[in-house]
């Protein structure tokens, strides 16, 4: 239930991707790689609605705050739905961003509420593969959606979808913030809270991290559809491409699950960073060597396996964020949430940006942020300085 709750934004990212080129054309939009918008405007209203969602759960409850999300994401659906230009459908999207905040943030601080380290890292793990192994048919069901109702049908299935999770959530999640142990709202708790997250070494160095690897991940969504369709030209097989890429980052999330228990998060995630940094890496350079477009299998290759790293990491990263702020969970959530969101956001775009019928500016934008991430964990560990 949680699981499904979190996968609203992943399924409000991926449910339209067959159908940005349509959204563009419909709404007059000139040149195609502004069509990322559509996907980068939903982060945006995201980023910003984490640094509300957290803190006012710490004051008001968690369930509370998640019914105001689904109602703000419910009012963007319907204004996406109905747009009749770009600064419309973008107005919505960030609105579902927005939205999307409550019940994409809370839940974390929901689990943090019962459990910590490795256990905290054991639940997100299968949290986050659920959240992943969703979206792998997003693109297939809203391509189902779009050929039969064109591009606004995509906006009433996650309308559909956002009804069904908040019944769910109302009917089974208790309450896990009692009034005992909330926080006044205020915002001069507020700041002091973030001056502590802030000063907590860990929690700021892998924030920075997940930041840098939703980045990169940021421009693959962006530019999956250009890549899949405009330049190896798979038409309507795209949605497939794309789900056997996300369904590895699932996979390596069940497994980290079952290997963090053994291991520990810090281990893995090293290796995570360090094994994708150098397949990308060695990728590039092949990929010069062949012109800047290999074939359609040899690059599924590459990325499958980068995927699967990115499984190892995702639920690490954010548990050792989260390691030492349990007292103010809501709020640690938000911090990490925003920063990262906000770090990946200009990556993301600078990266898609650099599309230009051939996929160097992917691999090789994989290989610098997951060695950049590799330093800033060692240097967040005291390895390194």
């Amino acid at each position: 239930m949680l699981a499904l709750t979190v996968s609203l934004v992943a399924m409000s990212t991926d449910v339209m991707l067959p159908a940005l080129g349509a959204i563009g054309a419909d709404l007059g939009v000139a040149d195609i790689n502004d069509t990322q918008l559509i996907v980068t405007s939903l982060f945006l209203g995201f980023g910003v609605g984490q640094l509300f969602a957290g803190p006012l759960s710490d004051s008001f409850g968690r369930k509370r705050v998640i019914y105001v999300g689904f109602a703000v994401f419910i009012a963007g659906c319907l204004i996406s739905m109905l747009a009749t230009n770009f600064t419309m459908m973008i107005v919505g999207r960030v609105l579902q961003g927005l939205g999307a905040a409550g019940p994409r943030v809370v839940p974390v601080a929901i689990v943090r509420d019962g459990y910590e380290g490795r256990a905290m890292a054991r639940i997100m793990s299968f949290v986050m593969a659920v959240f992943i192994l969703v979206p792998t048919i997003a693109p297939a069901i809203g391509q189902w959606f779009y050929l039969a109702g064109g591009w606004r049908a995509t906006f009433q299935l996650l309308l559909g979808m956002a009804l069904l999770a908040v019944f769910w959530f109302g009917v089974r999640q208790p309450e896990t913030l009692p009034a005992t142990r909330r926080r006044a709202f205020s915002v001069r708790n507020i700041a002091l809270g973030v001056v502590e997250v802030v000063g907590v070494r860990s929690a700021v160095g892998y924030t920075l991290c997940a930041g840098l690897i939703f980045g990169v991940f940021m421009s693959y969504l962006g530019t999956s559809r250009q890549v899949f369709q405009d330049v190896y030209d798979t038409g309507t097989a795209f949605p497939y491409y794309f789900g056997a890429a996300a369904i590895t980052i699932g996979i390596g999330s069940i497994f980290n699950g079952q290997l963090v228990m053994r291991f520990g998060m810090r281990r893995i995630a090293f290796l995570a960073f360090l094994i994708s940094s150098m397949l990308s890496a060695g990728f590039s350079v092949y990929v010069i060597a062949v012109g800047g477009l290999p074939p359609l299998m040899v690059f599924m290759t590459w990325l499958l396996a980068t995927f699967s790293c990115m499984g190892f990491l995702f639920g690490n990263l954010n548990a050792l964020a989260m390691e030492h702020l349990g007292h103010i969970a809501g709020l640690g959530a938000a911090f990490i949430g925003f920063t990262s969101t906000m770090i990946a956001l200009p990556l993301g775009w600078l990266i898609g940006q650099g599309f230009d019928g051939g996929v160097l500016f992917l691999t090789a934008g994989f290989a610098g942020l997951a060695f950049l991430g590799l330093i800033v964990m060692r240097v967040t560990e005291g390895r390194w300085g």
